[in-house]
């Protein structure tokens, strides 16, 4: 990729586009359900949990399917970064607290007919080590 503004603008645009739809994925209005959810993943779509279970694309929304009353706490994100690392690729990172659990995210987003679709995510636990 050449350094142009038109270039630039690409990639910004490809960025925010990832960042727009990781933060819906956030969404406590949206993460219940299974529909809303559905549209933003990837057919391919797998994951490596937080807890180190992996997961595809059809168990992610069967277990928000079956989860009554959804009760999905609203996650926090901070230090969100993207890159766009082809065309039709962008790397997301960012922190997320879920009341007081801490993971480091990773995500990658392909461009589709479709539009920008997650394609995979891990989470990885830590502690904030300046709590020690």
């Amino acid at each position: 990729m050449t350094d142009t503004p038109s270039a630039a603008a690409d990639t910004s645009s490809a960025v925010d586009a990832a960042v727009q739809g990781e933060l819906r994925l956030l969404d406590p209005d949206v993460r219940p359900s299974p529909e809303l959810v559905g549209a933003l993943l990837h057919p391919e779509f797998t994951e490596i949990g937080a807890s180190g279970r992996l997961w595809d694309r059809d168990s992610v929304l069967v277990a928000l399917a079956e989860r009554p009353g959804n009760g999905v706490r609203p996650l926090t994100a901070s230090r969100m970064r993207g890159v766009q690392l082809t065309p039709d690729c962008v790397h997301l990172t960012f922190d997320t607290d879920d009341n007081g659990r801490l993971a480091h995210r990773s995500s990658l987003w392909r461009r589709t007919e479709a539009g920008w679709l997650l394609y995979f995510h891990q989470g990885t636990p830590y502690i904030d080590d300046e709590e020690l």
